[in-house]
């Protein structure tokens, strides 16, 4: 049996592809976690008995740590999603994207290499390493045009940055090395377990508590967004059928401007929440101060992965908000204890006069 080394796994994309490889496949999957504010095992309760299933706590910084989970369990497979992601975090703290996005990314590389140099000759060709990755490498777009794979990278933020430098190292690993790697950049995800720091749950929580809604600028950056299960799914296609040294886009093909999601969001908790005393939940929209260096638009060419890989996304954006906006309504038990108390919803990413 296939065993697939999971980093991230408690966190929102790696947790999906987690219960989608113990529900959907017949593998293996050791989840490498740090668990950090946004990692949570609850998320994983439908799969934590499994046999099939088994949860390291570990950093991927932690060169010791990394070497003992890829001794102990020899993957056929490494699927890394460990990262700091939230980029209003990476302008108040950036000096823990660079730890974990860069530092973490190379260990991680450094040691699959070294494993893969001493495994045999036949489950050295079956290993693979996917490194996923963000369409925010690239920059921001102008009012036309896609992301495609060849793109070049103009990275915005320091999020980004420490993103696009593990993208980088991953190719060198390839092209240097010989490791079976391959990379995915994908669009915004959104869908159930996600942690409400970002737009979307945040949005759908402030909308039933009748707090407000921060809309970031004049609320018209666009971005593609992605169903989290659709992604997930692709990047599956991806690690069994996909080319080593090949990187590949997925996206939603589901562009939308920041407000009017905002929008859809407050029509559907109308909706499917009515009697709501602040409805209608428009209302409570509120622009603030845009983020310092806040691309204007992002949209992925995701034909590569439809024309070589067979995969296209099988939610539109509407069903996907409804999906999302009722999972979240109907788990208010997960929502209280993924907040410890460290997050509150606040406003990040402020540039703070040093002192």
């Amino acid at each position: 049996m296939d065993t697939i080394l999971v980093t991230g796994g408690a966190g929102f994309i790696g947790g999906c592809f987690v219960r989608q490889c113990i529900a959907e496949r017949a593998c293996r999957v050791v989840n490498f976690d740090k668990l950090t504010y946004a990692g949570n095992l609850d998320s994983l309760r439908s799969v934590a008995s499994s046999p099939r299933y088994a949860f390291v706590e570990g950093d991927i910084a932690d060169r010791e740590a990394v070497e003992r989970v890829v001794a102990e369990f020899e993957p056929t497979a490494i699927v890394h999603f460990a990262a700091e992601s939230h980029v209003d975090r990476s302008i108040e703290g950036p000096a823990e994207f660079v730890r974990t996005n860069v530092q973490g990314t190379f260990q991680l590389l450094d040691s699959a290499r070294q494993y893969v140099a001493r495994i045999s000759t036949r489950r050295r060709a079956d290993f693979r390493f996917l490194h996923v990755s963000t369409d925010e490498v690239y920059g921001s777009l102008g009012p036309t045009g896609l992301f495609t794979e060849t793109s070049p990278y103009d990275p915005s933020s320091p999020y980004s940055a420490s993103k696009a430098a593990a993208d980088h190292l991953a190719r060198a690993y390839f092209r240097t090395f010989g490791l079976p790697l391959l990379v995915t950049n994908c669009s915004n995800n959104y869908g159930p377990y996600q942690f409400p720091e970002k737009l979307i749950p945040l949005v759908i929580l402030n909308a039933l508590e009748g707090k407000p809604l921060p809309v970031y600028g004049d609320g018209q950056n666009v971005r593609d967004w992605l169903y989290v299960e659709d992604h997930c799914r692709a990047l599956w296609r991806v690690l069994t059928a996909g080319r080593p040294g090949e990187t590949y886009n997925i996206g939603g093909n589901c562009e939308r401007k920041n407000l009017d999601v905002v929008e859809i969001i407050c029509r559907t908790v109308d909706e499917l929440r009515p009697g709501l005393p602040h409805a209608p939940c428009c209302s409570l929209i509120a622009f603030v101060p845009d983020r310092p260096g806040h691309d204007r638009r992002y949209a992925i060419d995701a034909g590569k992965i439809r024309r070589e890989l067979g995969w296209q996304p099988e939610h539109d954006f509407a069903s996907g908000i409804r999906r999302t906006v009722k999972w979240y309504l109907d788990n208010p038990q997960w929502v209280s204890r993924v907040a410890s108390g460290a997050y509150r919803r606040e406003r990040l990413g402020l540039l703070r006069e040093v002192t």
